[in-house]
């Protein structure tokens, strides 16, 4: 046996180890409901806490969290442990941390609006490319103001702000439109309505309280409780797109090393592709094909490998292929897709001993010494050495009480942040508006209080002239008038004689 260190997974024709330097090579845990890929996980998870590896998995079904109980005796894991051959066996409880994104089975999980960034939240939330450009020039104008945005109230609040002053906000940053605002704030409404408002926020999640190892040395394994986001896949999405992105920016490279500083397995992970943008699916594909580099491995765990797409299931070095039934045109294409994938085994007919495996085995064939895929053996999985099948109420209890991020997360905070800033610089706006208004209507008044004093101060003239004044007004005009004509022929007469 070498001295490498190794995770046992089970026997075929001899021991099949996981080697851990190439864990970080990223895999595929497949098979049909009830074939084992359950069990496989926590055999794989627990194998690497005990090398000092800290893990991540979702837990959809509610039966992992028994990964935090030691296993008990049973007749038929005697059988399988006799056949396997593991004199070291002892059953053993893990250290687990249970997170929840909304809470309530678990440490709450949260993340900021601000650290999700424009790009991938644009992704998630299947933008087109102007609607993209309106997410970015709010954030872009958030920063500028020194604004936070936590929550999803923030960046509601942001938009809305945007979208009400255009006008000087387009001749900064970029034309702004309600209807692209609008179609945004749509797509964060069903993101909400999933439950995307527990997630965002403060405190947000610190990654080196999933890295922790105990003070023995083993790894701390994470157990998030996903059965509610079954119904829920595109925050589910979210949250473990976030994740895995906040990885690949924060950890160092690495590359290939003894151990791998981090292990991550997509349980259902079908849940993350279906009805994907082709986007977000390349997203997916960067990050997985470069965050082996920082020493981080993932796995994807689903029925079926059609439900992978090719461009990530190129990256996964490592397959444990459980059974799969061919009923349909679909289940004979994913059962001749998983034969194709594995290396050729000369003694075995891979897509046919795919439809005879019983539970608890598979056809698993992992990186050798050199890096390149070993040959497909049919394999005996081992069983775990913690307890299969879900921890009790009590338990969980008494593990959160006991964890080590205790009281870290469970009270959220929500400071002073973008909401509370626009709302301020919005209700100063309608005072000052107010005021001009007031000041407005006050010279108006003013105004016309001034026309009405000078009309008073006008002098008032005669009453109405009485039938004597007008009749001798008359006379005066007249004679006057005459007078004036005779003036003027004897004045023309003299002249016309000379």
């Amino acid at each position: 046996m070498s001295d490498t260190p190794s995770v046992l997974l089970g026997k075929g024709d001899e021991h099949v180890r996981l080697l851990a330097r190439y864990a970080n090579r990223h895999g595929l845990i497949a098979g049909a409901t009830g074939t084992g890929k359950t069990v496989t996980l926590q055999v794989l998870a627990e194998g690497l806490s005990r090398l000092g590896v800290p893990t991540f998995m979702a837990d959809v079904k509610g039966d992992l969290s028994g990964i935090s109980q030691a296993g008990a005796p049973h007749p038929k894991i005697d059988e399988r442990l006799a056949a396997i051959g593991m004199p070291d066996y002892a059953p053993s409880a893990n250290p687990t941390v249970f997170w929840d994104l909304a809470g309530e089975r678990g440490h709450p999980i949260r993340a900021t609006v601000t650290d999700m960034g424009p790009a991938l939240l644009s992704r998630l939330l299947g933008l087109n490319e102007t609607q993209e450009g309106i997410l970015a020039i709010a954030f872009r104008f958030a920063d500028d103001e020194g604004m936070l945005m936590l929550d999803l109230k923030d960046l509601q609040a942001t938009l809305t702000f945007l979208v009400d002053n255009r006008k000087t906000i387009g001749a900064t940053y970029g034309n702004v439109t309600s209807a692209s605002v609008g179609a945004i704030q749509r797509r964060l409404l069903v993101l909400e309505d999933e439950g995307a408002d527990a997630f965002f926020g403060e405190p947000e999640l610190q990654l080196r309280d999933l890295m922790r190892t105990t003070y023995d040395g083993r790894g701390f394994v994470n157990v998030l409780d996903a059965r509610q986001l079954m119904t829920q896949p595109r925050l589910y999405a979210t949250f473990l797109l976030w994740l895995l992105s906040e990885l690949f920016e924060e950890l160092p490279e690495v590359g290939d090393q003894d151990l791998p500083v981090f292990v991550f397995f997509f349980d259902e992970a079908h849940l993350l592709f279906d009805d994907a943008p082709k986007a977000l699916v390349d997203t997916i594909e960067t990050v997985v094909k470069l965050i082996r580099s920082k020493g981080v491995g993932v796995y994807f765990i689903s029925q079926n490998p059609l439900d992978i797409p090719d461009s990530v299931l190129g990256q996964l070095g490592n397959r444990v292929q459980h059974a799969l039934r061919a009923f349909t045109p679909r289940d004979q294409k994913a059962v001749r897709v998983a034969a194709q994938t594995m290396r050729a085994n000369p003694d075995l007919d891979t897509e046919q001993v795919i439809m005879e495996l019983g539970t608890g085995e598979a056809l698993i064939s992992v990186l050798t010494e050199d890096g390149t895929p070993s040959i497909v053996q049919r394999t005996l999985v081992c069983p775990p050495r913690s307890r299969i099948g879900p921890a009790s109420d009590e338990e969980r209890a008494r593990a959160m009480q006991q964890s080590p991020v205790a009281g870290d997360y469970d009270e959220r905070i929500d400071r002073e942040s973008a909401y509370e800033l626009l709302a301020n610089r919005v209700e100063k706006q309608a005072r000052q508006a107010e005021l001009q208004t007031q000041m407005a209507e006050a010279e108006k008044t003013r105004v016309r209080a001034q026309k009405e004093a000078a009309r008073a101060a006008r002098p008032r003239g005669r009453g109405r002239q009485t039938l004597a004044e007008a009749a001798a007004k008359t006379f005066v005009r007249s004679i006057s008038t005459k007078l004036a004509t005779r003036v003027v022929r004897g004045l023309l007469g003299s002249v016309l004689r000379r």
